[in-house]
């Protein structure tokens, strides 16, 4: 199955889940993730309906994003293709994706959100940002403690004119049992729904790639991170074009 139908199936997946939680599949957007993957690769899956795009690295987004552009723009006329950072990053590199991507999936720190709204505001921009939440206390992962969601969103909407907070977004343990990180993201969706309460414009839950997507679909997400399920195992990294 190539990448088409690989797209259809997890479609047809999240649909599913959506149905068991009583919701509609028109309500989670699935983001293709395209680490180490080629242009090409990314070409054919935003020409079989995938036109979000989310790129762990900044130099992977700076490498393809003018490449895929091309391919799209000569082959089929495709508009509004949106591109995520949903990696970490470092404050020194935000300069180089501020007028590149729509969304960023990854905010972590004051200082992070501080350099953001900096970068955008100089460029003329609005950027929409999502605030990483860390639920399992994961010594590996980056991201916020829970408790101090409620804060940081507050504090980001009103000191901040070059953001806008959409939600929050996690990356759910690494487990064998997809079902045992479905409290994770119970957790994750009552904290959405309290910053919901409080603060205009929240309206993402990021949460669910390939091992649990599903189970992250049925505890309430509206957006899923999907790459080994749509382009297959990793293999060789895309080293960018050559000089």
């Amino acid at each position: 199955m190539g990448i088409a139908g690989n797209i259809n199936n997890v479609n047809e997946k999240i649909a599913a889940a959506a149905k068991r939680s009583g919701r509609s599949p028109e309500d989670i957007l699935l983001v293709a993730v395209t680490k180490t993957r080629s242009p090409e690769e990314i070409s054919e899956a935003i020409k079989s309906g995938c036109l979000d795009i989310g790129e762990n690295k900044v130099q992977e987004i700076i490498g393809k994003y003018d490449i895929v552009g091309a391919n799209t723009e000569k082959t089929d006329k495709i508009p509004n293709i949106k591109w995520h950072m949903v990696g970490h990053l470092q404050r020194n590199k935000v300069k180089y994706l501020i007028e590149k991507v729509d969304l960023i999936h990854s905010v972590d720190s004051i200082r992070l959100a501080e350099e953001i709204s900096k970068k955008a505001s100089e460029a003329g921009l609005v950027m929409d940002v999502l605030i990483q939440i860390n639920p399992a206390d994961e010594e590996s992962k980056f991201g916020i403690d829970p408790e101090k969601t409620k804060d940081m969103v507050r504090l980001l909407c009103e000191e901040y004119p070059g953001i806008r907070v959409r939600g929050l977004m996690c990356m759910a343990p690494q487990v064998d049992d997809p079902e045992d990180v479905r409290g994770d993201f119970r957790l994750m969706k009552e904290l959405f729904d309290e910053v919901r309460k409080n603060s205009s414009g929240i309206d993402i839950l990021s949460m669910g790639m390939t091992n649990d997507y599903e189970i992250a679909v049925e505890e309430g997400s509206t957006l899923v991170r999907v790459g080994t399920a749509i382009f297959g195992p990793r293999t060789v990294p895309w080293k960018g074009p050559e000089n």
